[in-house]
């Protein structure tokens, strides 16, 4: 049996809970190709702009981030179509996922 190659993983998520899986998925050898999260929102008596718990982790990874405002825009579907996900892990993302997208995964953990 001939190895398919490396596990095409995108995973979804946002706030500090979201952190520890995608913490995991790095540690175990299985970096996301690409992480969506919601888009940085003001936070804080300044109400600067601040990145997500996912964000700031998959920074320190080197793994690229998505912020869509809504994952029906066309630029984002065709972004994650070219990504060609094998998997789809969402935890506590925050965003409707349409079924253009949930399409572009042969599996799907939520």
């Amino acid at each position: 049996m001939s190895n398919p190659g490396p596990l095409r993983i995108l995973f979804a998520g946002t706030p500090e809970f979201a952190v520890v899986p995608l913490q995991r998925l790095c540690d175990g050898g299985f970096p996301p190709l690409a992480v969506l999260t919601q888009p940085d929102r003001p936070a804080g008596r300044g109400r600067a702009l601040t990145a997500s718990p996912v964000k700031q982790a998959a920074a320190r990874h080197g793994i690229p981030v998505h912020q869509p405002a809504s994952l029906k825009e066309q630029g984002i579907c065709e972004l994650l179509a070219g990504l060609a996900p094998d998997l789809m892990i969402v935890v506590a993302y925050g965003l409707i996922l349409p079924p253009r997208v949930l399409a572009f995964t042969t599996k799907m953990v939520l």
